[in-house]
């Protein structure tokens, strides 16, 4: 399918925002007034990527997409050479991100990338545990790093041991020191990120072309139980939780849960019995580090983590609590998915005509086996553990700043870019040194007033499904495998869309993201705060789904999101629990409403609203 969306230039810019384009870095801009890079632009394929970004990403949060666009592109362009695509580009409208796999359309190079691919891949493969403990080390290193990182203030007058010790420094230069060393810390941490992450993905699709080649017929589904059962970090914060409420009934404690949804008010009430006090230490060893979890994406700095709100694991313990009393089993059915995995794989095996295709099927599973455990597991030291608590060293910096007069507020650090930052704590510090005040007094708070207005506006605004030109083929293995971008799913976004009236869909498609098919009462979740409405035996349907988000999994029957391919977190955790999925549909919440029965099928992608 190829196809024209509007191109970049036609998107208008919202009535009052004029001048957003300052929030952000220069090079995401759309031009108008470069010949060359337009007439790119608008032959390029641009995707929102509500998958990461489900609302206008803040000024400041916007350096984890700055810091994916150069570490999945270098991976995929510079170190391993994927052969089909380069990087990923990426631009931004009205405050959402656009990014466009970057194709080789010279047959010649992309023979050859081959062979610098198979060595540098290879090699990889070939030492993946080796090469994946010493990333955990690098991780833990980076995180220990992070949390150790002083963000002093500046005092009135140093202290005498600046003097004594023959220091030469002040605690000026080490707020800039230490900014610098945060927001590298920052880049770094996502260096690793895409370490493997690539060549995760490059395995799964590598096995899943294999299969389709040798079993034209093969539902994508069928490959996807054959790499499942699988035993990742991402899910141990929900085992922890589900260990608390077991030695709570244990401890006979479970009552005092009850008390209230507010955690201080049950801490207190712990602390009154034995036993109590002996489940708060329990509970005390599971935060740290299991607890650095983000109650959303961890790609927004006002995703708190359950650290920073501890009533949210309490909720969770709590009702896992009420299910292990009325004796319901709180495990995944790992066991069972695993038998069902190993019988697939025996059935499609003994097909295979040659020894030849027998063995690469062999090889290729196994690889695909070995590298998907980091596609989850990765998310909770970067997303997770180090975000949660990066974000909280930029608001020690905003502390600061709001003590010096430059901002109003801690939490209107997030509308300055980082180099603002940067350029606003010069600023500061010289102000300091010099004993005058700092001139980001009188600007910052009107510039930051007037974004608060912009960004209200781009939450009111829906961006577009993509701009440009469809490609004859999408190859990008991410592109696929996670976001569930294809020809196919564009057009049924674009059949969808184009409709006048969303109200009277009643059939629609995404991907077959886990297997069986459910009815029951749809449930529309955008944001973590709405999760709480959840009710037992509901059908999740949300944007996207963040791993936080892993104790509803226990509680919904069927899911359903916008956003997402076969790898996307929200199809992976739907098959390691056993329940439908249907992801990547596009516009599921705009078309379902909360309280329609509907029916979802996993296997075939299809959705009705009964």
């Amino acid at each position: 399918m190829t196809g024209q969306y509007a191109k970049p230039k036609d998107i208008e810019t919202i009535p009052g925002t004029e001048g957003w384009e300052r929030m952000y870095p220069y090079q995401y801009q759309f031009v108008t007034d470069d010949p060359e890079r337009q007439k790119y632009e608008e032959e390029s394929f641009w995707f929102y990527d509500g998958l990461h970004y489900p609302e206008p990403v803040y000024p400041f949060d916007m350096i984890w997409d700055e810091a994916w666009y150069l570490a999945l592109s270098q991976f995929n362009t510079r170190i391993f050479s994927v052969p089909p695509v380069f990087g990923v580009d990426h631009r931004i409208i009205n405050g959402y991100p656009y990014i466009s796999p970057v194709a080789v359309k010279d047959p010649a190079v992309v023979e050859e990338r081959i062979g610098h691919f198979m060595e540098r891949a290879g090699y990889y493969y070939e030492n993946w545990d080796e090469l994946e403990a010493k990333w955990e080390g690098k991780m833990r290193e980076t995180i220990d790093k992070l949390e150790k990182l002083e963000i002093a203030p500046l005092p009135e007058l140093e202290d005498i041991q600046v003097v004594k010790d023959g220091l030469g420094e002040s605690k000026g230069y080490h707020l800039l020191k230490s900014y610098d060393q945060l927001i590298d810390l920052g880049i770094q941490c996502w260096q690793y990120h895409f370490e493997f992450l690539n060549l995760g993905y490059a395995a799964y699709v590598t096995f899943l072309d294999f299969c389709q080649r040798l079993f034209p017929d093969i539902p994508v589904q069928r490959v996807t139980q054959m790499v499942g059962g699988i035993d990742v970090i991402m899910y141990q914060p929900d085992e922890e939780l589900k260990k608390l409420a077991r030695l709570a009934l244990e401890l006979g404690v479970q009552a005092t849960l009850r008390v209230s949804t507010d955690f201080s008010v049950v801490e207190k009430a712990m602390q009154e019995t034995a036993p109590g006090r002996e489940w708060l230490i329990a509970f005390e060893e599971a935060r740290h580090p299991w607890f650095n979890v983000s109650t959303g994406t961890g790609w927004y700095h006002h995703d708190k983590s359950w650290n920073d709100d501890l009533n949210v694991p309490l909720s969770s313990i709590s009702m896992y609590a009420d299910k292990a009393e009325k004796g319901e089993c709180l495990d995944r059915p790992t066991a069972a998915l695993r038998k069902e995995r190993d019988e697939i794989v025996t059935e499609y095996r003994a097909l295979i005509a040659t020894d030849q295709d027998r063995a690469a099927f062999d090889q290729l599973l196994q690889t695909a086996k070995t590298v998907m455990p980091y596609v989850e597991n990765h998310m909770f030291f970067v997303e997770h553990w180090f975000h949660s608590v990066f974000w909280n060293k930029v608001r020690e910096v905003g502390v600061i700043m709001k003590d010096h007069g430059l901002i109003k507020d801690v939490e209107d650090i997030w509308y300055l870019k980082r180099g603002e930052i940067k350029d606003a704590l010069w600023d500061m510090v010289t102000a300091w040194a010099t004993g005058v005040k700092p001139r980001g007094a009188a600007t910052w708070p009107k510039e930051i007033e007037w974004r608060k207005g912009v960004m209200d506006k781009f939450r009111e605004w829906r961006p577009e499904a993509a701009v440009g030109t469809v490609p004859d083929v999408i190859q990008e293995p991410f592109t696929v495998v996670l976001w569930g971008v294809t020809s196919e799913s564009l057009q049924s976004w674009s059949e969808i869309q184009d409709m006048d009236d969303l109200d009277s869909v009643t059939c629609f498609k995404g991907f077959a993201g886990s297997p069986g098919i459910v009815e029951g009462v749809a449930r529309v979740c955008r944001t973590v705060d709405e999760i709480a409405g959840l009710k037992e035996g509901e059908i999740l349907v949300s944007p996207t789904t963040s791993p936080s988000w892993a104790p509803v999994f226990s509680k919904i029957k069927g899911c359903v999101t916008d956003v997402g391919g076969v790898m996307s977190h929200a199809a992976i955790v739907c098959r390691e629990y056993g329940m439908p999925a249907v992801v990547g549909t596009g516009l599921a919440t705009k078309i379902v409403k909360s309280g329609q029965m509907i029916r979802i099928n996993g296997s075939t992608g299809e959705i009705n609203i009964i």
